[in-house]
């Protein structure tokens, strides 16, 4: 396998199909563009309504696939039960330490679902944990060098954000990718013809995927474009360039 490390971004998403309905846009965008993305899911979403962790390692490994990503692993947390313990802060950490990335993607402090808040504290908790050289950690067999990062920001979900957005990212372009990568989850989400027969739930219907559509409009028509992504910088937002930050598009 590939030596990833010093990579551009890092995905932590509490389930598997988080990263895709959530950043799937973003996602698609930086591979394009040439910047290697990894996907970190903490559970294996046993506890879902609809299909089996078996199922959705497949969907997400197809998804990922979809999107162009580097690689995406699974930290086999306790779905539904997300403890904040030394054995969880340990994976966050070694992660953290393996890959470098340059900026994080990850849920908010403030969410609909309690493994997506559970999964923001103890990421933040692993992050700074992860610039402590007397917090070690191993992988594969060797101790790691310790990392942190600065560039930290939560993507939007089913809450609105306590406060506006920071950024908005234009995903007009990729957005058809992000539909079909969050398709690939179809023991999931609507895709018609598919697991008609399970239990029915929210996201498995006609209507969230509209929201979905909905959601990417309303943001992309803040700020002039057809569909865009939301989110909030955790660490204050400063850049390298002027001329390419008011001026590139």
């Amino acid at each position: 396998m590939e030596n990833l490390t010093n990579i551009d971004c890092l995905v932590i998403g509490a389930h598997p199909d988080d990263a895709e309905l959530c950043v799937g846009g973003t996602i698609a965008k930086l591979t394009k563009e040439g910047r290697t993305v990894v996907l970190v899911d903490c559970t294996r979403g046993e506890k879902g309504t609809r299909g089996n962790p078996e199922i959705r390692e497949i969907e997400a490994q197809n998804a990922a696939k979809l999107l162009g990503v580097a690689l995406r692993i699974n930290l086999e947390m306790k779905d539904g039960f997300i403890e904040h313990n030394y054995e969880n802060l340990y994976k966050i950490v070694s992660v953290i330490r393996r890959f470098r990335p340059k900026i994080i993607l990850t849920h908010p402090w403030f969410e609909r679902h309690p493994d997506h808040e559970a999964v923001h504290k103890l990421f933040r908790d692993a992050l700074f944990k992860s610039g402590l050289k007397k917090f070690e950690t191993e992988f594969e067999g060797k101790i790691q060098e310790v990392y942190r990062t600065r560039r930290i920001y939560c993507y939007n979900q089913a809450y609105q954000f306590p406060k506006l957005p920071d950024f908005f990212v234009d995903i007009s372009d990729v957005h058809d990718l992000k539909i079909d990568a969050i398709k690939a989850f179809s023991s999931q989400v609507f895709v018609p013809g598919q697991y008609e027969n399970e239990p029915p739930t929210r996201l498995a219907s006609p209507e969230f995927m509209e929201e979905l559509y909905a959601r990417a409009r309303y943001f992309g028509g803040l700020i002039g474009v057809k569909y865009a992504e939301a989110f909030l910088t955790l660490e204050p937002l400063g850049v390298s360039s002027v001329s390419k930050f008011l001026f590139d598009k």
